[in-house]
């Protein structure tokens, strides 16, 4: 199970709108099951149907998580134009052992939708995304 705060998916959804026609992703960290920090990094592929993130950013976010005691749980990215659904291009690149892959889809007219799988032994298992809505406060 990951719990999300609405502010955190409001970010996410944001940066894959941004990032439309072309794939978001990033990295979420927390205690536990509550993610508290969301991190948008660059797609370095610029595609539209796979990511991977710069590993210079990977590494200033792994940084500032140790520094805050977090630990990263989730890796997210957007489907622009499918459903939040692991694909084979997904599953092909699920190799970080003990996170969350968080998909946000935005091909659904009634909205962005947010799943999340774990993959074990190339299986990939749903996992329970409880949104948890919070103001947005202004810095």
């Amino acid at each position: 199970m990951l719990i999300i705060s609405s502010p955190i998916r409001n970010e996410m959804i944001h940066a894959a709108r941004a990032a439309a026609p072309l794939e978001a992703c990033g990295l979420l960290a927390g205690t536990g099951d509550r993610m508290t920090k969301c991190y948008v990094l660059t797609n370095a592929d610029a595609s539209p149907e796979h990511f991977s993130m710069k590993p210079e950013e990977q590494f200033a976010a792994i940084k500032d998580m140790r520094a805050a005691g977090l630990k990263m749980t989730a890796i997210w990215h957007s489907h622009p134009a499918s459903p939040a659904r692991m694909s084979a291009e997904d599953m092909r690149l699920a190799y970080t052992p003990d996170v969350v892959y968080v998909i946000v889809s935005l091909a659904e007219p009634e909205g962005p939708r947010i799943r999340a799988f774990a993959v074990e032994d190339g299986v990939a298992r749903e996992t329970s995304v409880i949104i948890e809505e919070k103001e947005d406060h202004l810095p």
